[in-house]
């Protein structure tokens, strides 16, 4: 390790010790790095506008966010809400069977966890907690581990993001994503129903049967969205980024003129809001490109292929350690920086031990997933603390069966590529 290399790592752990945020301890880093190489500082600001300006798929990550804050908005959530409620409320643990459904649907529409746990995730908590029917730590607990399926059902910006970082094709990564995001559910949902029936939550009413279609109807144009989103993307109508503009321009059109759910009050407050987000997004994407030119500068990646060739490990073994550095890592850092920063050093010796880096990248994206629930750094019990006051304490206590329950799943993920694989090969991928 360079004298240079080191000093921008220690910049980068400094900086994050104290709180800055990271994107801009990766730009400072950066500088800290060119300054001791004697290299032009310019070049940070040329790294970040040729790699954003010359890569068109970024922008479906600011298209997304805004489709996801839309749905989000009014009457939308509730509709899809009395939907789940009448297909899986009357069994016992109904509204925890609700809240995984709800996230299954709604990561069809946003693919930001976050998203789905500040948004419709807040409205099911309070359904949850109404008259103590649930304990309050439960109730944020299913909703921070069904958020997790959110970035992995497409769309993903998640996976947007490691596209970006591997070459690989948006499209088969998000057909990837699919059946791991359905295993997700049901391991949740079969979680859910073993503590129900050992605690014996109480039953909810059914909705009778005859409700059923009216309930369907009132919902059924959001439920046309993740079709359409799919459609256009598989059909080869729209490209993934023009797919992202289509859900975000239909998200409009049903949120305000088919349910009129959105003033222009709303309307001004929800794109603040994403605009926000989106830059937030953005400057962890910018300081990414910046890092990975350092890291290619210092041939990290190289130099770990080469070990891996002269160890000879096999690929299951180092995909298993892979993992395993990645769950430690999500303890302490978002997905973003894991698969922006972290992932890039793996990918040529995924390639090198024959790895599919679709699988890879599934796999990935999941673990990060699942780090955004683990305690006691996970993001996600921070946003349901914050949006629902509900103890932090509480919610740890509650999480631990839904997150082994979601190891068990990365488990038969990772030793099975071929579940992963199934879908994408049914649309010709060769991998």
């Amino acid at each position: 390790m360079t004298l240079p290399f080191f000093l921008c790592l220690l910049t980068l752990l400094c900086l994050a010790a104290i709180g800055t945020p990271i994107g801009l301890s990766m730009i400072v880093s950066a500088v800290v790095y060119l300054f001791m190489r004697g290299q032009d500082l310019g070049l940070a600001a040329e790294q970040i506008l040729q790699g954003i300006y010359s890569s068109f798929i970024i922008l479906a990550v600011p298209l997304f966010i805004v489709a996801a804050n839309i749905m989000n908005a009014g009457t939308v959530s509730e509709r899809l809400l009395n939907f789940c409620i009448a297909l899986v409320g009357r069994f016992r643990g109904g509204l925890g069977h609700v809240n995984v459904v709800a996230s299954l649907i709604f990561s069809g529409m946003s693919g930001s966890a976050v998203a789905d746990a500040a948004g419709i995730g807040k409205i099911i908590i309070d359904m949850m907690t109404k008259a103590g029917r649930y304990a309050p730590g439960y109730a944020a607990a299913i909703t921070a581990a069904s958020a997790t399926i959110g970035p992995i059902i497409p769309p993903s910006i998640p996976m947007v993001m490691y596209a970006l970082v591997s070459d690989t094709s948006i499209g088969y990564l998000f057909l990837a994503g699919i059946v791991p995001g359905l295993l997700m559910g049901g391991v949740i949902m079969t979680m859910n129903a073993y503590i129900s029936h050992k605690r014996q939550f109480a039953l909810e009413d059914p909705v009778p049967l005859r409700e059923f279609p009216r309930v369907t109807f009132r919902a059924f144009p959001a439920l046309l969205m993740p079709a359409i989103l799919l459609y256009g993307i598989y059909g080869g109508a729209t490209t993934p980024t023009e797919a992202a503009a289509v859900a975000a321009a239909y998200a409009l059109v049903l949120a305000a003129l088919v349910y009129r759910a959105l003033s222009w009050r709303a309307l001004y407050n929800l794109m603040a809001n994403s605009a926000r987000d989106a830059a937030s997004v953005g400057l962890i994407i910018g300081a990414a490109l910046i890092f990975n030119y350092i890291v290619a500068s210092e041939n990290i990646p190289a130099q770990i292929s080469g070990l891996l060739a002269d160890l000879d490990i096999h690929p299951l073994v180092f995909l298993l350690a892979v993992n395993i550095l990645l769950l430690v890592l999500g303890c302490l850092l978002d997905a973003t920086t894991i698969i922006l920063i972290i992932l890039p050093l793996f990918i040529p010796a995924c390639r090198l031990l024959g790895i599919d880096l679709v699988h890879f990248g599934v796999v990935a994206v999941v673990n990060c997933m699942i780090g955004l629930i683990t305690p006691p750094y996970g993001i996600l019990l921070f946003v349901i603390n914050g949006v629902t006051g509900i103890p932090l304490g509480r919610i740890i206590g509650a999480i631990w069966p839904f997150f082994f329950a979601l190891l068990g799943a990365l488990a038969v993920m990772i030793l099975s590529p071929d579940l992963v694989l199934w879908l994408p090969r049914q649309f010709g991928y060769q991998g």
